[in-house]
């Protein structure tokens, strides 16, 4: 199960923020931030602790600011990637916390960065097993994901999580059409490091696609 869930959604910050205050932007600012440098960083033998340390520091702040969606979507984000840094099947018991993070979030306000929520769960419902293992089901994944994409029709992770979802299909060119849109989205200020790491996912599954198609 390594890499299961390493490479979640991160929704753009700059929408749905509402709720917070400048403290608590600039609070979620800094684990978006040190999500970005540990997920595409990092050395691999090291993302499982740096992920644990930023889990419990995302997990207090949804827990102090209990009716903020932010909070607990990169509670849920973040935890999701703790999980995919350890694999096996100990990643489990972490995919259903971050699974709960997400749907609270949802219960909040589901338009919330972008709809960040509805791609993230739909990443776990895509990467982890199915039943009688886990709770993995491709048909809710579509499902929440067609529900971001509503949201964020032109966004760079909806779009590779989309992409990524066809290909899993075998829909190779509905696949390389989403991917080949996922890079043409704009930019966003301050994600540098996301959207360069997120750019080199997409172009590495844009690779497997083609495979499949010539």
């Amino acid at each position: 199960m390594k890499k299961l869930f390493a490479c979640l959604l991160m929704g753009a910050l700059s929408q749905s923020v509402w709720a917070l205050d400048a403290a608590d932007q600039q609070r979620l600012n800094g684990i978006q931030q040190s999500w970005a440098h540990i997920q595409y960083e990092l050395p691999d033998e090291q993302r499982t602790a740096a992920f644990e340390k930023l889990a419990s520091q995302a997990s207090t702040f949804s827990r102090e600011r209990q009716s903020v969606a932010e909070a607990w979507i990169w509670s849920g984000i973040v935890t999701s990637s703790w999980a995919g840094a350890q694999g096996g099947l100990g990643a489990l018991g972490k995919a259903k916390d971050a699974k709960a993070d997400l749907e609270k979030s949802l219960t909040l306000d589901p338009k919330a960065l972008q709809g960040s929520a509805y791609t993230s769960l739909a990443a776990l419902y895509d990467r982890v097993p199915g039943w009688p293992i886990g709770f993995g089901d491709a048909d809710k994944a579509e499902q929440l994901l067609k529900q971001a994409l509503q949201l964020n029709p032109n966004g760079i992770d909806s779009l590779y999580f989309w992409g990524d979802h066809l290909y899993r299909q075998k829909r190779y060119s509905e696949a390389r059409g989403a991917l080949q849109k996922a890079l043409l989205a704009d930019p966003r200020p301050g994600r540098e490091t996301a959207d360069a790491g997120r750019r080199k996912e997409i172009e590495a599954l844009l690779v497997d696609v083609n495979k499949k198609l010539n």
